[in-house]
């Protein structure tokens, strides 16, 4: 299940958003120009991923989608 960290009260303590994003450290990310990418949701599980993945590219079919690792080091 993909977690909105803004709802949980995590935006006022940084060091509970780092401890929620080792939780999450699957990741749907859009790729952008400039070889940029927003991260669209994260998941705890690959599996989690793949599956709103597979949702994504239906309803948005012209977006470019890729699941990534995304483990941030503090």
């Amino acid at each position: 299940m993909p977690q909105n960290i803004a709802q949980q009260g995590f935006i006022g303590n940084p060091r509970a958003l780092a401890y929620q994003k080792r939780l999450y450290p699957w990741a749907i990310a859009k790729l952008m120009p400039n070889m940029q990418r927003a991260i669209v949701c994260r998941f705890r599980s690959r599996s989690d991923a793949d599956g709103h993945l597979l949702c994504l590219r239906r309803l948005m079919p012209q977006a470019l989608l890729i699941i990534v690792f995304d483990l941030q080091p503090d």
